[in-house]
Order: C-alpha cells, then sequence, then structure tokens
C-alpha cells in the first residue's frame, strides 16, 4: 500500500503537463471508396468557435454539471472510484471502465489518447490533480465546453447550438442547453434525427440531466415541470453540400463502424485517419438509378421507403446500398433501418428443417387453413388449398404458409430451429448486435419462442438479409458483413486490416439444395419478374402486415452467386399501410422489379454461373420433380373460425403469387399474402 502510495507521488511529481497545442492537433479524415483513391468524404474538426464562460448561460453550465459532473465544483479533478474500478477490472483482465470527471475528460481529450488501459488512466488522474491546482474551475470548464464533441460534426458548444437549433449559445433556452447536455454522453446514440428510437433515448436522458439540475439546487421544480413533458423543437439540419444523396447515408455507416472497431469521434474527425471502404461507386450508382426507374410514380420521398443492399457472397462485402432519400432530407436509412421480413424467411426455416432431417422430398399440410390445438390458425393468400400433402419444394415456389407453418411445428423445437438458424447465416437476433460491426438492424422481433418466426414478423435490415441470402449462395460459407477494409492512422498507429474469413457454417450439400428450392421460386413462383435477369436467381418474395391485417412492407431477395441483393418497399414509418396506397404492392412487383433492374446493371459483362445442383439430403429426388407421395401423415387440424380476426403486433407475414414478367407499370397480380397477428381465433399468411 505504501509502496503503491510512494509510486503515485514520484510520477505526480515528474509528469509534466504538455503542451496542448503540440499534442492535440486535429487533422483532417478521408474516406474512399473501394479503390483507395475515389473519395467518399472527409470527417474534421473545423467546426469549432471557442467563446468565453460569459457567452454561455448558466442553465448550459449547469445543465452539463448535472449531466457529466454533478460535484464538478467540490471534487479535486479525479474519481477515486473511477480508479479503483478501473484497477479492479484490469487486474482481472476486463476493459477499464469511467464515470470520468470534467476535468478528467477534458485532460483525456487534450493531452491522452483514447487508449483504455490503466497506465492512461494513472496518468490522466495525475494530470486532472495538477491541472485543477493551476486552473480556475471556471477555466476548466470553458475550455471543457469549447472543446467536448457534441455530435454533427459539432465542438463546443458555440457550433453545437448551430448545429442542432441554429442559435448562438448565448441564446439558448433551458430546455435547448439541457439536449446538448444530454447528447454529450452519446452523440451519435441520441442525435434525434437518427430516428425514433434515438429521440426516445435522448429523451430519457434529457429528462435525467433536468432532474440532476432541480436536485442540485440549479433550477426550481416549476419550471423543471415545464421543460421535462416534452423535448424542444428542432429546426430542419443544416448541413453541407458533401452529405448531400447518399454520401451523408455512407459516411454514418462509415462512423458507426469506426465506433465499433474502438475508435473515438475525436479520432475519427481529427485523427487524420485514411479510410478505405467496401463501397463501389458503380454499384452505388447502379442501385439508386434502378430504385429511382422502377419506383412508381406520384408517391413522393416522405411516404414510400425504399432500402436496397447488395453484399458479395463470401467477402461479406457490402458493395452498395439504398438509404432512401436525400440524407439532408432524412437520416433515417432505410437499407438499416429495415422492417418486417414477411415469406423471405421461409428459405432459412427450410435449410433448418433439411438440417434437422428433413428432405425436399417431404410433404408437409398444404390445405387452408392450419390450426394448432389452442385455435390458432394460420391461411394462406385468398384461402388457396394446395392438398393435404405438398413438397417442401413446391410449397416454397408458391409461397404455401400452411406448409411453412407445418414445416416449423414438425421440426424439434422449431421456432428455436429457425432463430437458430437465421443467426447462423447473418441475421443478429436483437439490436446493435456486435457480431455485425457498424451494421445496426432492427430485427428485435427475431426470437426462439416466435411460434410463426417462419412468416417473417421479424424487422430486419435489408443489409442482413442480402448477407444471410449471400450465405446460401456461397454454399454456406458466412461472411461478416461489413463496409470498412482498412484505416491507416498516421498520428497514434490505430491501424486496423479486415480480417475474418468466412466460415462453414451450413452443409453445403443442404445450401445446394436450398438454392434450388429458390430457384424454382423463380421459374414459375411468386418471383418470376426475375426471370427477366437472364442467368440463374435464387430468391423470395416476402409481405408484412403491420398487425390490423394491412400490408406494410414488401421485398424480393435473391442472389446469383456472384451477388446477393434485398430490396424493400415500406411506407411511413415502416409501419404504414401499403395496399390500398401503393398499386401492385407484393413483393412479387416492384420490389422484384427493382431487384432485376439493380442486378442487371451490377452483372453486366459478368460471367453466367450456376448454383450447384440440388443434392436431395436425406431424400431421393421426386420422379415428377416437385410433387413426391406424402413421406408422413399430416397432422390434423381443427376446423377454423370463419373470418381472420384483427390482431396485435408482432405480424405474421404475407406470401407471394407469381406474377408476369415486368413491365414499366406492373399490374397488381396477387402475391405476397399479408398476415393478421395470431390470436385464438384464425391468422392468414403468406409470400
Amino acid at each position: 500500500m505504501l509502496a503503491g502510495v510512494g509510486t503515485f507521488i514520484y510520477l505526480y511529481q515528474t509528469t509534466p503537463i504538455p503542451d496542448p497545442n503540440k499534442d492535440f492537433r486535429t487533422q483532417t479524415t478521408q474516406v474512399f471508396y473501394a479503390d483507395g483513391k475515389t473519395p467518399i468524404g472527409t470527417f474534421a474538426t473545423q467546426n469549432r468557435e471557442s467563446i468565453p464562460l460569459s457567452e454561455m448561460p448558466d442553465n448550459l453550465q449547469n445543465a452539463v454539471i448535472s449531466a457529466e459532473d454533478r460535484s464538478f465544483w467540490t471534487n479535486k479533478g479525479v474519481d477515486p472510484k473511477g480508479i479503483i474500478r478501473a484497477a479492479f477490472n484490469n487486474a482481472r483482465g476486463g476493459s477499464t471502465q469511467g464515470a470520468s470527471t470534467i476535468t478528467q475528460q477534458y485532460v483525456k481529450i487534450l493531452y491522452l489518447t483514447s487508449e483504455r488501459s490503466l497506465s492512461r488512466k494513472v496518468k490522466e488522474a495525475i494530470l486532472s490533480l495538477k491541472l485543477q491546482r493551476e486552473m480556475s474551475k471556471q477555466h476548466i470548464l470553458e475550455d471543457y465546453l469549447n472543446t467536448i464533441y457534441f455530435g454533427r460534426g459539432a465542438y463546443g458548444v458555440q457550433a453545437a447550438a448551430q448545429a442542432y437549433f441554429d442559435v448562438k449559445a448565448k441564446d439558448l433556452t433551458l430546455a435547448q442547453s439541457a439536449v446538448l447536455a444530454s447528447v454529450l454522453n452519446n452523440p451519435t446514440g441520441f442525435d434525434p434525427a437518427n430516428g425514433p428510437d434515438a429521440k426516445d433515448r435522448l429523451f430519457d436522458r434529457y429528462q435525467y440531466v433536468l432532474t440532476g439540475m432541480v436536485s442540485m439546487g440549479n433550477l426550481d421544480q416549476a419550471r423543471a415541470d415545464k421543460a421535462l413533458d416534452k423535448l424542444p423543437k428542432f429546426p430542419k439540419i443544416r448541413a453541407s453540400d458533401r452529405y448531400g444523396g447518399q454520401n451523408g447515408h455512407m459516411l454514418t455507416l462509415v462512423r458507426n463502424e469506426l465506433h465499433e472497431l474502438g475508435y473515438s469521434d475525436q479520432e475519427i474527425d481529427g485523427g487524420g485517419l485514411r479510410i478505405t471502404t467496401t463501397l463501389d461507386p458503380g454499384v452505388m450508382k447502379d442501385i439508386q438509378d434502378a430504385v429511382l426507374a422502377q419506383r412508381p410514380e406520384g408517391f413522393g420521398d416522405k411516404q414510400l421507403h425504399i432500402g436496397a443492399a447488395t453484399v458479395e457472397p463470401g467477402t461479406g462485402a457490402l458493395l452498395g446500398f439504398y438509404g432512401g432519400q436525400d440524407y439532408l432530407d432524412s437520416q433515417i436509412n432505410w437499407a438499416v433501418a429495415g422492417g418486417m421480413v414477411g415469406s423471405t424467411m421461409k428459405p432459412i426455416t427450410l435449410a433448418a428443417a433439411i438440417e434437422q432431417g428433413f428432405s425436399l422430398k417431404d410433404t408437409f399440410y398444404g390445405n387452408n387453413p392450419f390450426e394448432f390445438p389452442d385455435g390458432l390458425a394460420v391461411r394462406n393468400e385468398q384461402d388457396t388449398s394446395y392438398g393435404a400433402s405438398i413438397s417442401a419444394i413446391k410449397a416454397l415456389e408458391d409461397s404455401v404458409n400452411t406448409a411453412f407453418v407445418d414445416m416449423t411445428d414438425s421440426m424439434n423445437d422449431g421456432p428455436r430451429a429457425v432463430y437458430e438458424m437465421a443467426k447462423k447465416l447473418g441475421i443478429p437476433p436483437t439490436h446493435g448486435s456486435q457480431s455485425m460491426p457498424g451494421i445496426p438492424n432492427r430485427s428485435t422481433d427475431l426470437s426462439p419462442d416466435d411460434t410463426l418466426i417462419t412468416l417473417g414478423r421479424a424487422r430486419v435490415s435489408p443489409i442482413n438479409m442480402a448477407n444471410a441470402y449471400a450465405t446460401l449462395a456461397a454454399q454456406g460459407k458466412r461472411a461478416e458483413v461489413h463496409v470498412i477494409t482498412k484505416v491507416v492512422d498516421p498520428t497514434n498507429g490505430h491501424d486496423y486490416t479486415f480480417k475474418s474469413p468466412a466460415k462453414q457454417v451450413l452443409d453445403p450439400d443442404i445450401a445446394a439444395d436450398v438454392t434450388y428450392a429458390m430457384q424454382q421460386v423463380v421459374r414459375s413462383g411468386t418471383g418470376t419478374a426475375a426471370l427477366a435477369l437472364g442467368r440463374p436467381v435464387a430468391g423470395k418474395t416476402g409481405t408484412a402486415t403491420n398487425g390490423k391485417d394491412q400490408v406494410s412492407s414488401a421485398w424480393f431477395v435473391g442472389a446469383t452467386p456472384q451477388l446477393a441483393t434485398a430490396v424493400m418497399y415500406v411506407r411511413g414509418d415502416g409501419d404504414d399501410q401499403l395496399d390500398g396506397w401503393l398499386p401492385s404492392y407484393f413483393g412479387g412487383t416492384y420490389p422484384t422489379q427493382t431487384w432485376t433492374a439493380i442486378m442487371t446493371s451490377e452483372l453486366e459483362g459478368q460471367p453466367v454461373e450456376e448454383f450447384p445442383p440440388a443434392v436431395y439430403v436425406d431424400g431421393e429426388a421426386p420422379s415428377d420433380g416437385h410433387a413426391p407421395q406424402p413421406t408422413r401423415t399430416p397432422k390434423p387440424t381443427k376446423t377454423p373460425t370463419p373470418t381472420p380476426s384483427e390482431t396485435p403486433t408482432p405480424t405474421p407475414t404475407p406470401t407471394d403469387t407469381p406474377t408476369p414478367t415486368p413491365t414499366d407499370t406492373p399490374t397488381p397480380t396477387p402475391s405476397d399474402t399479408p398476415t393478421p397477428t395470431p390470436t385464438a381465433t384464425t391468422s392468414s399468411a403468406g409470400g
């Protein structure tokens, strides 16, 4: 103990305060396309304007102290509990944790790197103690508020006030001050421009800050009550042209992945990094051109949203995507936000069934409806019955809901088997999964307890759906989807190169059987519009409902051996009604035609490659190709209740029905059957 104290005293006496002007140089970070030469954009720290503490409202100062360091005016510049916790975690081999004081944060920004180690934490504490003796609290607070990162490229309160509210810092209201104090904790995660989830997180933090101001005696309860009810209004974001179009979406994806790789915002915006991405400018253009050419006319960007993504099988490289409308108009990237995937989940169910010993030869219950013992019933599109026994191949081709629910029910713990297969192929089960660096997802509904998981009630991003189908196209080899291949850090040597070889997660023979069945969807099933590509395609249509028996999303996900692409159409916040609003709203129409246009451009000049032939794992090839004799007795069903009832979310999803070859103006051919959420009465679902 005495030796430790002596060491600390020695380090305190021998550690000088560095020159911040020398050690805290900011350099512009450059982001490039996959060729390493063509620029996408930059991250920079130029957006900073220092102002005196006298021009920072008392409410702002008090809000920041409430958010970041409530003992600021009385502590000695360090948090002893944080030091002890860091030492304990380091001894256990864990990561260093902090609850750093404002002084410690200031020291870290100006003098230290973002390295997480006990030695850095000790040096931070020593410099904080010394700085505390040499600078007044007011001086430290002023410098901190002129230096800290608030998000949106804004360093310091003056730039932040303009970036969020288009006002000078001195004119900030109480509510605006509380917002700026709140975003310090997580500038990206709490930015309300990043969607409703981010806004909800910000609101929770905002209330924490205001409540803290009251408890510290800096705000009376009456004023707090007026501000606590809601966030202040945010004016339309003003951003430079470098974020226009898809550029802002690309740069945001890159920043997100850099965070996952351990880079701080200070390093990203001021570290002079040189970043090479997986993105191909030609693919980005192909996707955007196809989306704009195929989307129906007369439906504005603020209502109709299209998300699309292309992933390379075997490498996991995100080659391109379309995030929706211009980034300057909306920061929601629909290639990331996603929606309920509908019957695009059925190939994943088939893979799980074959892995459990079923075969393409096996038959399942195809009549309408399929009813569980508790009375829950699943219906096919237009209440069509396909026979008491329909082959797995034909069931996928026609997107027969009852057959796939029967398939799931016939497996050993079928819902969990489908859930595990989805994870295995590349769909993370929860929001913010670390298995897909930097690619957020909304597959929060993917659950091993979902009886109707095969109907695609989970919300998944087009990026992750494309990667799952890429795994099937790569004969069962899954690569981690990613957008960054290389980072060069000339300042700190914090370099990075993507090294994550593809893993064989599914038997190649099973993958061959699944892709064979998926090819029938395009040849004569619900995805015939993709025949126009003129090469083998393994794909699946999908349509989902919003819990009110209203179609809210339409999909086509498909792959060739070279590329896998997912296309999603949604409306409003992603759950608004498509049917009755958008003509031809099924997955086999606009989504499939958009997919075909994208892939036609992307594969131009590329050789035509074939998928491996079907192996018929655990079964012989049926003589008639699609309709083998029953191999087991289908489960009996109860007499269904006559009418489906409207039910709560999450919703079972639909099925697709064959559509004709694409035309410039698609006609509304039934394909995916929307499905209301299950209840004790009935439920219908489809492709």
